[in-house]
């Protein structure tokens, strides 16, 4: 069962509906997300943050049980939704290509060929994030699906590097581009 926490926000009315979806090993307060979130907040958007066990499936059932996770956040939610889909949460692509959700995709499993398909048939504005030392991260690919991409040299699929200060810096790095992307209007 998963569940959902909504970020407070000031007392502007929202842009849309943020949805942050975890990894495997990864919550939404680990770095990344915890950075994303903040960055969403700051540009606007309400932020849901999505906590869950995900099970052990097949990747058909995998992919149908995590679009099912971002269908229950979103819910009766009647306005723009953005999709932030961390590995795991990067299954979510096909339910999000089938309602033309914009989606910030981190460390995108680029490996599995219904990820890439349910991304390149999108309608909506992506951004992709990904590390030359992740394994399931393909820059060829990433490029053929948006023209949004961001690929941060020596970091790996959690977006850690070898040395902690280059760590920091990564994060650093991956919250400006996001930042500077929703600032720009579609």
């Amino acid at each position: 069962m998963s569940e959902y926490v909504d970020w407070p926000m000031g007392t502007q009315d929202p842009v849309g509906l943020a949805v942050l979806l975890p990894g495997q090993n990864y919550p939404a307060t680990m770095p990344l997300l915890t950075f994303t979130g903040h960055a969403l907040t700051q540009c606007g958007w309400r932020v849901r943050a999505v906590s869950w066990n995900a099970p052990d499936l097949s990747l058909t059932d995998t992919i149908e049980w995590v679009g099912t996770q971002l269908r229950d956040a979103v819910g009766e939610f009647d306005g723009r939704v953005l999709v932030v889909g961390k590995s795991l949460g990067t299954c979510s692509a096909d339910y999000a290509s089938q309602h033309g959700y914009d989606a910030i995709w981190l460390t995108p499993l680029l490996h599995l060929p219904e990820v890439v398909e349910a991304m390149s048939r999108n309608a909506g504005r992506q951004l992709l994030v990904g590390g030359t030392e992740d394994p399931e991260w393909n820059f060829e690919t990433a490029r053929s699906i948006s023209g949004d991409v961001v690929q941060i040299k020596d970091a790996d699929h959690g977006m850690f590097a070898p040395d902690v200060v280059r760590t920091a810096e990564v994060h650093v790095d991956v919250t400006r581009e996001i930042v500077r992307w929703l600032r720009v209007t579609p």
